[in-house]
């Protein structure tokens, strides 16, 4: 094929792209090396854009000193094509200026083989720019040609100039001509003239631009670099400053930071009207986006900071609104076939929002900032910290810039935000399941990334007044499907519930959706699957932490009980320091994880967010709609709203979790704001408990404020301590609060769970006489109360006999460590024995610190089982090495109790339960209990005598007792069916009709609110009185009343106090 029809079949193909006509064939020499160009396509008119300022050249027209000048149009338009094009039709004019001006020598024959009586050299002209240009492009130096007249003009160009570069040019000479024109004073019609050959000229060259950058092949490129796309891709990381090492430069970009806002408008003038902008501009934004700088192993922490130049590019990007549409646009924005661990590499905005310091996926961070951990000083940490944070900031603060720009572009562009925010959700449900497989959903540091930009479009919602709360939908969840939470538990519904709910919802109308509610459920959602995930995460490494160190602590013991020369030295040594290797990894991601989580600045949104979402939880509710102004009057109604049953269940849960966290690891960061509303939140739902299904969520929520009374630092009464004892909201409703879930929980099975919780908090508000009142007020509701303290007993109980029972076994193994044949056990033996001592070490001291300060202040029941405990035959078991270690003292504690029965000795009620103690009460066991005391000098002699008295008072009241059950056999219908005693007040129960002692069934409704026999519920007012089987109880017991009595010995021969141990 001749060379002349090759080339012009290439040019037929730019001009179809273009969408211009098709040029007819001309006739040239076969000895070019480049074709002559088409005629010039078409190029849509535009509006002239503003360009930078530049220096004119001197060939331009002179300034006049007055009045309008006239513009020699004919020479200023030759003279401005040549020189923005850089290209001439006359070999003389070029040759004298060094070829500079590319003499276009095959169009200038062209040109004359069409027009022969057109003088030369011929003018240029804007009609053919078009030719010019594509013939100055076709001029390869690389090209071979045997055309001696035209290798000095193949020897002048540029070397490696490719076609971006040489539009670029164009455009930037453009630009300064039309300035220039701007301050010279023609006339307005020959400005007016200048100006639209000025737009003829940018359209051609933005056009031939897009072409290159959408198709780069299309011209003749140099091999030796990245052409097309690659090249704008250069001048838009070279925005930022930081985007390449110190060393590097970014003053060879081909657009500086002043032209490429205003290259790109004009890009997308020529091209948004033809729904062209994807193809010219979509692989510029797909190599910025994905670009490699982004997948580097130190990620945000290295010092070639690459994506800081991504984020700079897409950003100016972005500021084009019809850019923006057009990228929300791209399959890439959200991939429909990307799975949730894939989204974060395979959307647009995923390399970006994946970058974090969390350690799985960029461990070189963490070894980076945090290597050898046990060495690091807190002034170190901090400031790596302050370093991580600081560059964490900027990523999301960028990141929420270009979504909001995006969102602000149109409706069409926002609904693409949302939409991918909402693909997120929904693909990582799975991070709200208990495990987790990590590589099965997104990274942790991408969830919250877009948790921190989700909050910041929180903000300008969440005033403090709340003027905008009433805007948030309440029906969101079941009229729409932004938020998918059908699989999700709900507060107080069930699923047939919750699916009638919604098709009611959907069938009724309603609003369209609005921003606001929007981003509340998406936030909302993303808390969930997102921050309260990786909180668990962080919370593992704790867990992961403890495990390895007592790990090392065992092989340490281990190491130290092995003899020189041992065979198993060398290999416990190894093992020791792959542990201690171990150990320091846990902590090097511990410290990463905290960089993120604690950076001050998320946890003050994050505390934002979560007041807003207590108010709107409570405002729910309220039957007034007011709340927090004024406060929501609480008990609430026993009527549930129903859109606040139907809710998904982490919308408390999350509350929780997120204030656990805080309170366990940064308490200090509720000192600004948070605890007001926590406080009302937490006692409002505790007061309605009826309004939550989850009996282990109320539970959380006490631990809440279990966790606010604890102290930190110098905060002796933690968080809340303040709050607790000042707040008229707390003041009113903590001490009933406390108390009915105390009651409430016991039906879980899981009070002596909350005990230590209650107890604590209880220590932190015993001194404020506003609590005390308010506990003597819930004690007139005698059946409450009595419940209550019921349930208390039972507590003390537990946890005394686990803390003296595990105290008992410590001292087994220690014994046992202790003897000779200790080291001929098996070492597998001795380590299951070493780690089970461990493990009571840990439970003995909480159970015993428990024990003793609940038995002191508040409760004297049980007294003879502890009392059995501590001076009975099985004290010996509780010698255990340092006590103090376990915070057992037992001297102290036998003291307690004997202070007790010595303050009760008085009361008849007391004596008489102390003496029909069957389990525990000998009169032995005080007569040792006083020895130890006198010799011990735990009492005095006085009180010890007045101890005696008291043993002589259960004594007597034993003795009357034992003859008044004296009564033979006793008919079976008499016995009480659960204790096999003889009933004094038999009742009926309604439902299963079992007769019963009153004084049985009371005591079992105290625990159990139901029918032991046939676990329906039943109060004690229902019960039935058995007139006739308590006469015939009656008359039995006269017949065989037995009249003798062992009470006619003298006192002394009674008790003895035996002083003697």
């Amino acid at each position: 094929m001749h060379p002349e029809s090759v080339h012009l079949q290439i040019r037929l193909k730019r001009l179809a792209k273009l969408g211009t006509p098709s040029p007819s064939p001309v006739t040239a020499s076969s000895s070019r090396p480049v074709s002559p160009p088409p005629p010039k396509p078409q190029p849509k008119p535009v509006t002239p854009q503003p360009a930078p300022v530049a220096s004119s050249s001197s060939a331009y027209v002179k300034r006049a000193p007055i009045g309008p000048v006239k513009l020699d149009f004919p020479s200023w338009e030759s003279e401005t094509v040549s020189h923005v094009l850089r290209v001439t039709l006359d070999r003389e004019y070029a040759e004298k200026r060094h070829w500079e001006p590319v003499w276009l020598k095959y169009l200038q024959e062209e040109l004359e083989s069409e027009q022969p009586d057109i003088p030369s050299p011929q003018r240029l002209t804007a009609d053919i720019a078009d030719r010019l240009l594509i013939a100055r492009i076709d001029v390869n130096p690389q090209a071979m040609s045997d055309d001696l007249d035209y290798l000095p003009v193949l020897a002048s160009l540029p070397a490696d100039e490719t076609v971006f570069e040489y539009l670029v040019g164009c455009w930037k000479r453009h630009n300064t001509v039309k300035t220039t024109l701007s301050k010279k004073n023609y006339a307005t019609q020959d400005v007016q003239q200048a100006i639209q050959v000025l737009d003829k000229l940018r359209d051609l060259i933005i056009s031939y631009a897009g072409l290159d950058l959408q198709d780069p092949e299309m011209f003749a490129q140099t091999q030796n670099k990245p052409t097309g796309s690659h090249e704008l891709v250069s001048s838009l990381m070279s925005l930022s400053s930081l985007s390449g090492p110190l060393s590097s430069s970014s003053s060879n970009a081909l657009l500086s930071s002043n032209e490429v806002p205003v290259f790109l408008h004009d890009l997308a003038q020529r091209f948004e009207p033809d729904d062209e902008l994807s193809g010219v501009l979509g692989s510029t934004v797909r190599l910025l986006l994905f670009h490699v700088s982004l997948a580097r192993p130190d990620g945000l922490g290295g010092a070639d900071a690459g994506w800081r130049g991504v984020v700079a590019g897409l950003e100016a990007l972005v500021a084009v609104k019809s850019i923006a549409v057009m990228i929300t646009r791209l399959p890439e924005w959200n991939p429909p076939t990307a799975t949730a661990p894939d989204l974060e590499k395979t959307s647009l905005m995923g390399p970006l929002m994946r970058l974090s310091v969390f350690g799985r996926e960029w461990p070189t961070i963490a070894h980076a900032y945090f290597s050898e951990p046990e060495k690091r000083t807190r002034a170190d940490v901090e400031s790596s910290n302050a370093s991580l944070r600081g560059t964490l900031k900027s990523l999301q603060s960028s990141l929420f810039q270009a979504f909001n720009t995006i969102v602000r572009a149109s409706p069409e562009a926002r609904e693409g935000v949302l939409q991918y925010f909402s693909r997120v959700v929904s693909l990582n449900v799975k991070r709200g399941g208990m495990q987790v497989d990590p590589d099965t959903v997104a990274s942790d540091g991408f969830m919250i990334n877009l948790q921190a930009i989700l909050l910041r479009f929180a903000e300008p919602f969440m005033d403090a007044k709340y003027s905008k709360i009433d805007r948030i939908d309440p029906y969101f969840l079941g009229r729409y499907s932004r938020v998918d939470v059908k699989e999700e538990t709900r507060i107080k519904a069930t699923s047939d519930e919750v699916a009638k709910w919604s098709e009611e919802i959907q069938s009724s109308g309603g609003p369209a959706t609005n921003f606001i509610s929007d981003i509340f459920y998406l936030t909302s959602a993303m808390n969930h699957y997102g921050l309260n995930r990786t909180l668990q995460t962080f919370d593992d490494l704790h867990k992961q932490a403890d495990e390895v160190q007592r790990h090392l602590d065992f092989l340490n013991s281990s190491m130290a009980t092995l003899q020189p020369g041992n065979l198993y030295t060398a290999r416990t040594q190894a093992a020791i320091e792959l542990a201690k290797k171990e150990l320091s990894k846990v902590h090097m991601d511990q410290f990463a994880y905290q960089v993120q989580l604690l950076d001050p600045e998320f946890v003050f949104r994050q505390i934002g967010f979560t007041n807003f979402l207590e108010t709107w939880l409570i405002r729910l509710v309220d039957p007034k709609k007011t709340h927090p102004s004024p406060t929501a009057e609480v008990p609430l109604p026993k009527e549930i709203p129903t859109v606040f049953r139907m809710l998904p269940e982490y919308f408390l849960e999350d509350v929780v979790d997120f204030l656990l966290f805080l309170m366990r690891n940064s308490p200090m960061s509720f000192d600004l704001t948070g605890k007001n509303e926590l406080v009302i939140w937490a006692l409002t739902f505790l007061r309605s408990t009826w309004y939550i299904k989850n009996p282990f969520l109320k539970a959380k929520i006490n631990e809440v404020i279990f966790f606010g009374t604890l102290g930190y630092g110098r905060e002796r009464n933690g968080v809340l301590g303040g709050i607790l004892n000042t707040h008229p909201f707390a003041l009113k409703h903590l001490m009933p609060a406390l108390m009915s879930f105390y009651v409430e929980v016991e039906q879980t099975g899981a009070s002596s769970q909350f005990y230590d919780k209650f107890t604590y908090i209880l220590k932190a508000i015993w001194d404020n006489p506003t609590h005390r009142e308010a506990l003597n007020t819930e004690a007139r509701a005698v059946d409450n109360f009595v419940r209550f303290v019921n349930l208390m007993i039972n507590d003390v109980t537990y946890l005394m006999d686990e803390s003296l029972s595990e105290l008992s076994q410590i001292s087994t193994i220690q014994n046992e460590m202790d003897s000779p044949e200790w080291q001929t056990k098996p070492e597998q033996y001795r380590r299951e024995r070493e780690s089970a001592l461990r493990t009571l070490e840990r439970h003995a001291s909480g159970y015993t610190t428990l024990g003793r300060s609940t038995i002191v202040d508040r409760l004297a029941a049980m007294l003879d089982y502890n009392l059995d405990a501590l001076a009975g035959p099985r004290c010996q078991d509780l010698i255990v090495k340092d006590r103090e270690k376990y915070r057992f003292e037992p001297r102290q504690l036998l003291s307690d109790i004997l202070q007790i029965f010595l303050n009760l000795a008085d009361q008849g009620e007391f004596v008489r339960a102390v003496a029909n103690d069957g389990r525990s009460y000998r009169k032995e066991l005080f007569e040792r209990a006083a020895g130890i005391a006198r010799n011990r000098a735990l009492k005095t002699k006085d009180e010890i005598e007045q101890l005696r008295i008291f043993v002589v008072k259960v004594e007597e009241m034993k003795a009357t007792l034992e003859a008044e059950e004296d009564l033979g056999e006793v008919p079976d219908e008499f016995l009480d069916p659960l204790m096999f005693t003889l009933m004094r007040d038999p009742v009926i129960l309604p439902s299963s009709r079992v007769t019963i002692d009153r004084s049985t069934i009371k005591s079992h409704l105290l625990s159990d609110t139901k029918d032991p026999f046939n676990r329906v519920p039943l109060s004690l007012e229902e019960v039935v009185p058995d007139v006739e089987l308590k006469a015939k109880i009656g008359t039995f017991l006269a017949e065989r009343h037995n009249k003798s009595t062992a009470l006619d010995m003298p006192e002394r021969d009674v008790v003895k106090m035996d002083v003697s141990e």
